[in-house]
């Protein structure tokens, strides 16, 4: 076939052999073989492993350092990028501008889609120059075709700043080595429809985001063990998650908890300090940043043989 554009020779634009008469499909034949399909989204993600972990590693760097985590996208990964930020803060108890993302478009664009600005090289460019990147910060250029000019120019402009630069695509033979530190490229294959890219691409960028956004947070201590201790009781759930999580992690009951939480000013994790150590608020607090915000290494405990224990004496009983 004759070269007759850009995108033609991308992976994610190909046709699927699997998906050929798919408007045939009945409904449960449909989603079969858009079973199978991630399935092998699955396993390009996996393959992508060691990528994905030294991404981390580069991540809790800068945010060690007092960075930020960035992500640039267009699109679908421009949006998968806003969501992933946006639920840094009420998850991990992390200040809104620790993990921020930029999309073509801006918010607008996250409701209606505007994809002509993703060949915006120069708007990519003030994007991420309105947010002063400076060489503690990380960025994450997402896109599931690797060559989005948006993106690009995102990149660009933080790589100038000397800000650490990771790019994350579909296209395995996407080749940005001027940009970037490092690339996670998901060999998905083609999509079931093509160049459909909220599937399969999507679903896998939706992973690997999900992979650097928790792991990093987990590597900077928003967590003891697998408890969520930094959340932020915003709503009735999160209240009740962090009273739950307070009760779990201490043995105290909802009363108690409930009053820890308050003598704690509604932060959890000095709630459990104060009840582990029997420290006063403000000491609990000045104990737990001097530990760098670890819960762990505030109270010189392991939380996982408690859990194990509650799971253990839970199987008992059913």
């Amino acid at each position: 076939m004759t070269l007759q554009s850009r995108w033609q020779q991308l992976p994610t634009e190909a046709i699927n052999p699997a998906s050929l008469a798919i408007d045939q499909f009945s409904s449960a034949e449909i989603i079969d073989v858009m079973l199978g399909e991630d399935r092998r989204m699955l396993a390009a993600v996996a393959r992508e492993r060691e990528r994905i972990a030294l991404a981390v590693d580069i991540i809790t760097q800068c945010l060690r350092k007092g960075g930020r985590l960035v992500f640039v996208g267009a699109g679908t990964s421009g949006r998968l990028g806003i969501l992933e930020a946006a639920e840094i803060p009420p998850t991990f108890g992390a200040r809104p501008d620790l993990v921020q993302a930029v999309i073509a478009g801006g918010k607008s664009a996250m409701a209606v889609a505007r994809e002509g600005l993703e060949d915006r090289f120069d708007e990519g460019a003030r994007s991420v120059s309105r947010l002063r990147p400076t060489k503690r910060d990380a960025f994450v250029g997402v896109s599931a075709s690797g060559i989005t000019p948006y993106v690009r120019g995102g990149l660009s402009v933080a790589r100038k700043a000397g800000a650490r630069i990771i790019f994350v695509t579909c296209d395995p033979a996407a080749e940005l080595q001027t940009y970037v530190d490092l690339t996670i490229a998901m060999g998905v294959g083609p999509e079931v429809i093509a160049g459909c890219t909220q599937l399969k691409a999507g679903s896998a960028t939706k992973l690997v985001l999900n992979m650097l956004t928790t792991a990093s947070m987990i590597r900077v201590g928003k967590t003891w063990g697998n408890l969520m201790v930094d959340v932020q009781p915003t709503s009735e759930k999160l209240k009740d998650r962090a009273r739950r999580i307070l009760m779990i992690a201490t043995g105290v009951g909802r009363e108690d908890a409930d009053r820890l939480l308050r003598r704690a000013h509604a932060n959890l994790k000095v709630a459990i300090v104060m009840q582990k150590t029997g420290l006063p608020y403000s000491k609990a607090l000045t104990r737990l940043r001097r530990a760098g915000g670890f819960v762990r290494e505030a109270v010189g405990e392991d939380i996982a043989p408690r859990l194990r224990d509650l799971l253990g004496a839970d199987a008992a009983k059913d």
